[in-house]
């Protein structure tokens, strides 16, 4: 993972259920649970706003965190859930699970796009579609990428990018076996138009040239 871990504080929760999760919640925070790591669940609260911030931020289900916890031993985390408000969107539980370093996850991590403005199709006028603004992927916990950057200055109309044309990092690897696009460089709308009008031409004069066909005299 590029970067320093970012720290998430805690504090633990002396109570279970949803009595205790009200009165967190009265409290300005977001209650949750620790679980994995062969050691027994611990409930959590979180401040809100410190929550709301780091959803906001994106990428939260995908950042390893060091959650720090008064009277426990550090220990690295990722978001597994985060539970909201039906009505407000606003979180109202997580769900954090324990990693060793060298534990094995599937994560969506998100493509970055360099060189479409370079690209020989978009100054053509091309359009850069992206079929996947993210890529599931098995990494180590310790090597969490922030995301996956993909070149596509070299790209021409009509050309495609596939998982297999981009370098991932060390010990990343697709959850998809198969060469899947994630994005293609397509031709301009008026240039497609003009295509599909140049071919119905080219067929209706092909049909204007063909010869009546000679009746038959009685």
């Amino acid at each position: 993972m590029a970067g320093e871990i970012p720290d998430l504080h805690a504090q633990e929760r002396t109570g279970t259920g949803k009595g205790a999760a009200r009165q967190a919640r009265r409290e300005g925070r977001v209650p949750g649970i620790v679980f994995g790591g062969d050691i027994d669940p611990l409930p959590i609260s979180v401040p809100f706003n410190e929550l709301l911030k780091r959803l906001k931020d994106g990428r939260f289900k995908s950042t390893l965190f060091n959650l720090k916890v008064d009277g426990h031993d550090d220990v690295r985390v990722i978001c597994r859930d985060v539970q909201r408000d039906v009505v407000k969107d606003l979180p109202t539980h997580i769900d954090l699970m324990r990693l060793r370093r060298t534990t094995k996850i599937n994560l969506f991590i998100p493509v970055e796009f360099v060189g479409e403005d370079t690209a020989p199709g978009s100054r053509k006028g091309g359009v850069l579609t992206v079929v996947r603004p993210e890529i599931e992927l098995i990494v180590t916990a310790g090597d969490i990428p922030e995301q996956i950057e993909v070149d596509v200055s070299g790209l021409e109309i009509g050309d495609t990018v596939t998982i297999s044309d981009v370098t991932l990092p060390k010990g990343a690897k697709p959850t998809i076996d198969r060469d899947f696009v994630i994005a293609n460089m397509q031709a301009p709308s008026g240039l497609a138009s003009s295509d599909d009008a140049d071919e119905d031409d080219a067929e209706e004069t092909a049909a204007d040239e063909v010869p009546a066909t000679e009746q038959s005299e009685d």
